[in-house]
C-alpha cells in the first residue's frame, strides 16, 4: 500500500479525514471512546492523501476513509468493520 498503508505495523488505523465533515467527527469519537489508536490525515492539507481518497473512492473524496493495517481501505465505514479488520489481523 505504499505511503498509505499501515507501513507493515499490523494492526495500524490511519482516518482521512477533512474539517466540517461529521462523518468523520463521529467516527473519531467512537475511535477515541473505545481507546483505538489512530493517525488522522487531513485531505484538504495533504494533496496526496486526497488523490488516495479519491482512488479507492470512484473518484470522490468521501470521508472518512479508513486504512486498517494491510487491509483494503473501507470508505465511511462503521467502528464494528474497524474492530473486525483489526481482529483479522
Amino acid at each position: 500500500m505504499g505511503r498509505f498503508g499501515s507501513g507493515g505495523s499490523g494492526g495500524a488505523v490511519t482516518v482521512y479525514w477533512r474539517p466540517g465533515c461529521v462523518f468523520c467527527i463521529k467516527l473519531r469519537t467512537q475511535l477515541r471512546v473505545a481507546r483505538i489508536p489512530y493517525r488522522k490525515v487531513n485531505i484538504w492539507r495533504d494533496p496526496d492523501a486526497a488523490a488516495f481518497v479519491r482512488a479507492v473512492a470512484d473518484g470522490n473524496e468521501t470521508v472518512p476513509t479508513v486504512v486498517v493495517g494491510d487491509h483494503a481501505p473501507m470508505v465511511n465505514p462503521s467502528l464494528a468493520q474497524i474492530r473486525q479488520a483489526l481482529a483479522d489481523g
